[in-house]
């Protein structure tokens, strides 16, 4: 058993020494947080435009259920890919439970409602703004979009940096459909909580660092493109 102190030292270690085991762990955890946020991008971004420029039958309802999927709980979303994937899901045949690519499926369930809600918001007010000016250049809301989804790209890039930091961070849907396997599922939010029950601090602190640190460089990233924006605007 370690102390505190030696544990974190131990840790500090880990991480200075590039340890290989660790390295597994993060390197898995940001391919399978940056393939699932790159998939939710590429859908979130025009759902959220179309949802921002075009009226329809069901659109109030459809944005309600959006923004209320922000808040899934992780488990939910666990259990809802668990059970597609499972033998006995309609989609056992691919064998992909206990995959990276599930563990992708999952959290792009959860990173997708915060990108496609957030951007809808942003969409809808530049294209209040920008409505009549858009309109005498003889647009069609179809090429409306990219003209508003670029303008937007500093606040959007801030919402895809807040997807990032949700599925980094994720562990009850990742445990669920990932399983946990070591060399194979394994990453930082799961490994951390294994490690922490079997009493083998170094490795749970030594990844909690590297946790902590990323999410303080998402959150620094976010402030920095904010900032810029701001100083464009003003």
């Amino acid at each position: 058993m370690f102390d505190d102190t030696n544990a974190f030292q131990t840790a500090l270690s880990l991480i200075m020494g590039f340890d290989p085991d660790l390295l597994a762990i993060v390197a898995l955890s940001l391919r399978v947080s940056l393939s699932a946020v790159l998939i939710a991008t590429l859908i979130g971004l025009p759902l959220g435009a179309a949802l921002a420029l075009w009226k329809f039958p069901g659109r109030g309802t459809l944005i309600v259920v959006l923004n209320a999927f922000m808040g899934l709980p992780p488990v939910v979303a666990g259990l809802t890919v668990y059970l597609l994937l499972s033998r006995a899901g309609p989609l056992g045949e691919l064998g992909l439970l206990f995959t990276p690519t599930a563990m992708v499926i999952a959290q792009v369930i959860l990173v997708l409602p915060i990108i496609a809600a957030l951007t809808r918001q942003q969409i809808e007010e530049l294209h209040g703004d920008y409505h009549e000016q858009l309109r005498s250049m003889g647009l069609s809301k179809r090429r409306m979009m990219p003209t508003l989804l670029w303008d937007a790209r500093f606040g959007l890039m801030t919402v895809i940096l807040a997807g990032f930091g949700r599925a980094s961070a994720e562990v009850g849907a990742v445990m669920i459909v990932g399983g946990n396997i070591d060399g194979v599922t394994r990453v930082m939010t799961t490994a951390i909580v294994l490690e922490t029950s079997k009493g083998d601090l170094p490795l749970a602190l030594g990844l909690g660092i590297v946790l902590l640190g990323l999410v303080a460089l998402v959150n620094a990233a976010a402030y920095l493109i904010g900032e810029s924006a701001r100083r464009r605007l003003g």
